[in-house]
């Protein structure tokens, strides 16, 4: 009884978190607005002595995946594919959040319904493939932003201007 109670904590403190490398994964969660499109964010750590970069990202969940962040042009907030993909500075974070940069599931093959958990694989430039396991949490608010915010890059210190902390 107790080892499978043990066994149960560890999977459920393991949602949403991941580590691959010196890379590692947390706080992550989906959500989507309708049944066509979700998105997912979480923080990226680089616990080692070298760069790395998030190149790309996979799932079953839907038809296409792509590494996505917001621009303004003409003063309108627009989603645009990440050229090059995210730098992950040694010994940093970079925040994947609501308003700013984001993993983009476009056409969904599986319903982003709340409780429901995404395979998500993250494509790392030097510390490879990192699969994890994204819970859907529709209701969850952008953090103190109480939900509707639509800005880029909101992270507390100094960031490089992609999300990712400074040196």
């Amino acid at each position: 009884m107790f080892g499978r109670l043990l066994a149960a904590a560890a999977l459920v403190a393991g949602v949403g978190a991941a580590q691959a490398g010196d890379i590692a994964v947390r706080d992550a969660y989906a959500r989507s607005s309708n049944q066509k499109n979700g998105a997912a964010f979480m923080v990226i750590e680089n616990h080692g002595a070298a760069d790395d970069r998030l190149v790309a990202a996979r799932s079953p969940a839907a038809r296409k995946v792509e590494l996505h962040t917001h621009v303004i042009a003409d003063g309108v907030a627009r989603m645009r594919p990440v050229e090059g993909g995210i730098p992950v500075p040694a010994g940093g974070r970079v925040a994947l959040q609501r308003g700013g940069l984001h993993v983009m599931f476009m056409g969904l093959t599986t319903p982003f319904e709340d409780g429901r958990e995404i395979p998500l694989t993250l494509v790392f430039e030097r510390a490879g493939e990192m699969a994890l396991q994204v819970p859907v949490d529709n209701a969850r608010r952008a953090a103190g932003h109480g939900g509707a915010q639509m800005g880029h890059g909101h992270m507390h210190g100094k960031t490089d201007g992609h999300g990712a902390a400074a040196q």
